[in-house]
């Protein structure tokens, strides 16, 4: 329904485009740009596939740039359309935006080929983004208008990342070979202290979508994430579903979902938590949209017990695409954890921001952030009560020209700095992954 409804949107901008030539071609030695447009439409409308493919990736190759864009959405639409070979058709469509930016129809097009594979945020930030980039008044309200209908796409998804980690603190751990105490200063082990090493990341997550009425849907979740190193002491291992219904109030949208998540640390189990989760999506306008999300989850720690508890959290975000190759947004939350003991009971508080360009091939993402930790109540242990400050960086690369059925090479630089009064909190890190992320 929602490649139906955003298809219609792109016919309508298809007003905007010339008719295609169609003059045969004398001989196949000697073609002009035309008779090769010819040619290759002829092979398509015949069934004849890769002989069009052939042509219009000749034609792809054209000095002028408007001759082999045009020959570059005749293939995607081809892809699409003819052969369902969505992932090249979005590839296709990137390279056109990568040079014009602009181009309302072909956001419009990549925007259904993104709900028809299942990625309905990236639909979403597309139609955005072509909305910021300028669109003929009729269709701009035919984009508003139908956005929401995006949330009925595709009913199943699966996305994945694989990348080498280095890392220059993979347990978190403080630079000192002491800690402080009550009892005096403790000689810290080796594995107590920070510890360089390159391990695999691996994360990934699929969804399940199963519509019960008009506007109404349940949506079943599954994620995992992976920190592995041939020290298998600091294997960090999460996994985790949700079930709950996806309800659509005009432009707005509310989900709730729940379930277990399970962490495995060196192999081991180290906690369960039973959480649920309520998530409100609400357009602001053509360009942005606003979320609320609130959180409750009940975690018991297998390795301290002291440390089991129920923690709160609420989170609003701002989203918005400045033009069709820049856009931002801004993030505040706050979190309460009421543990066994009221020493690792605290609230947490802090806000980030983000921004993303589109340069040529590849999409650049810088990010920061801020949060302010305090503990409820001092630590028998340790000789203050615990207080974070921690700052944290990022800057991360996707090629997607460079593409291979569906994944693109990524590249990705963290910063963090967590500033404690509990000297075992207080770390510095560095991180990087450099792999391979689905990019459709």
């Amino acid at each position: 329904m929602v490649s139906v409804v955003i298809a219609g949107l792109a016919i309508a901008a298809f007003a905007q485009q010339d008719d295609p030539p169609s003059a045969p071609p004398a001989s196949a030695s000697d073609l002009t740009a035309a008779q090769l447009f010819a040619f290759a439409d002829a092979a398509r409308d015949r069934d004849d596939f890769a002989t069009a493919r052939i042509a219009y990736r000749a034609l792809a190759t054209n000095p002028d740039m408007d001759l082999r864009n045009e020959a570059r959405f005749r293939l995607a639409m081809m892809l699409a359309n003819r052969e369902h070979r969505l992932k090249e058709a979005a590839v296709e469509l990137r390279r056109i935006l990568d040079e014009k930016p602009q181009a309302g129809r072909v956001r419009l097009e990549l925007a259904r080929i993104q709900a028809e594979l299942g990625n309905l945020g990236a639909a979403q930030r597309e139609l955005r983004a072509a909305q910021a980039g300028g669109l003929l008044a009729d269709i701009e309200r035919m984009v508003r208008f139908y956005s929401a209908a995006l949330h009925a796409g595709k009913p199943w998804g699966v996305s994945l990342e694989a990348t080498l980690a280095p890392d220059s603190n993979v347990n978190r751990a403080t630079r000192s070979d002491t800690l402080g105490t009550v009892l005096g200063n403790f000689t810290l082990d080796r594995n107590a202290r920070e510890r360089s090493g390159l391990g695999l990341a691996l994360r990934g997550q699929s969804f399940l979508r199963m519509p019960l009425s008009s506007g109404i849907g349940m949506v079943a979740r599954a994620s995992g994430q992976a920190s592995l190193y041939r020290d298998a002491g600091f294997n960090d291992v999460l996994a985790g579903v949700q079930l709950g219904p996806e309800m659509l109030f005009g432009k707005d949208r509310l989900s709730l979902a729940g379930g277990p998540t399970w962490r495995w640390f060196g192999a081991e189990p180290y906690s369960l938590s039973w959480g649920g989760s309520a998530t409100f999506l609400h357009p602001l306008g053509a360009q942005a949209q606003w979320r609320l999300e609130g959180g409750l989850a009940r975690t018991t720690n297998f390795r301290n017990s002291f440390q089991t508890g129920t923690t709160s959290s609420l989170t609003s975000g701002y989203d918005r695409a400045f033009s069709a190759r820049l856009g931002g947004g801004v993030q505040a939350s706050i979190s309460r954890t009421a543990a066994r003991d009221t020493g690792y009971s605290d609230v947490a508080a802090g806000g980030s921001l983000f921004a993303f360009r589109e340069i040529g091939a590849a999409t650049l993402v810088l990010s920061g952030g801020y949060s302010r930790l305090e503990a409820d109540a001092r630590l028998l242990l340790y000789p203050r009560r615990r207080s974070d400050d921690r700052f944290t960086a990022s800057a991360s690369l996707t090629w997607r020209r460079l593409q291979w059925k569906g994944f693109s090479p990524l590249a990705r630089l963290r910063w963090e700095r967590n500033r404690s009064t509990v000297e075992i909190y207080d770390y510095r890190r560095i991180s990087g992954d450099i792999g391979i992320t689905s990019a459709f």
